[in-house]
């Protein structure tokens, strides 16, 4: 179940809750009780291991004329 968090604008607690991607816009209590809260923007951080196409280096020779010599 996805984690949204959210910030209390009375007190100022930021709190996060686990519910249905249905819901994820539902209302949302802080655990003090209020009920004026606003849902953050989550950041969320992606790695790998792998090569993509543009970090990969260029094949077939390579400089500024395409692999020869530029005078």
């Amino acid at each position: 179940m996805p984690r949204y968090d959210f910030r209390c604008r009375s007190c100022g607690a930021t709190f996060e809750l686990r519910r249905a991607m249905a819901q994820a816009n539902d209302p949302a209590v802080c655990p003090d009780g209020h009920s004026d809260t606003v849902k953050l923007l989550s950041a969320v951080a992606v790695t790998g291991s792998g090569t993509s196409a543009a970090s990969a280096p260029p094949s077939g020779g390579g400089g500024c004329c395409g692999g020869g010599c530029c005078g």
